[in-house]
């Protein structure tokens, strides 16, 4: 996609329609998937969405991956004891997933899995279908969690809100 096209999505795309797809309700649906599953393996997940990118950020050529490791930062996301902090970002202008791991998950997941739960959360997204998209990725990065850090069945602190947040 070009600078001119990503500039016409994140100025004029379907950005403004963030409360209509993600609204309080499924907000908090997905902060109780969240916290539920995370009782059950020692990483932690942020989930964010963004409803566009500022003009200037686009045309400094800021990409959706790029944006994603910036907000990864500005959260918090990788201040976990064990580095296994994982967010779900999402670009809703420009119709963009992206997960960014801390290296505690990235050295034991293979790159494939991370873009595999994209695909999904697009193709449920695509069809309008914007609470099972979210729960299933939320789902699946907990099963991947689940698989690499599982609970020893200690009390596992909330290192992080488990509370989607909209930007």
């Amino acid at each position: 996609m070009g600078r001119i096209e990503r500039l016409s999505r994140n100025l004029f795309g379907a950005w403004f329609q963030l409360r209509r797809c993600f609204p309080s309700t499924l907000l908090d649906e997905m902060a109780t998937a969240i916290h539920d599953g995370e009782r059950h393996h020692r990483g932690e997940l942020r989930f964010a969405v963004e409803s566009r990118l500022s003009p200037s950020a686009v045309w400094a050529g800021v990409t959706a991956r790029q944006r994603a490791q910036q907000v990864f930062s500005q959260l918090g996301v990788w201040d976990t004891e064990l580095n296994t902090g994982v967010l779900i970002y999402v670009l809703l202008a420009e119709r963009r997933i992206e997960i960014v791991a801390d290296r505690g998950l990235v050295e034991r997941v293979e790159r494939g899995a991370w873009e595999r739960v994209c695909a999904g959360m697009r193709a449920a997204f695509a069809a309008g279908h914007w609470r099972e998209g979210s729960l299933e990725g939320i789902a699946e990065i907990h099963a991947l969690a689940r698989a690499c850090f599982p609970s020893d069945g200690r009390d596992n602190p909330d290192e992080l809100p488990d509370r989607p947040v909209l930007l």
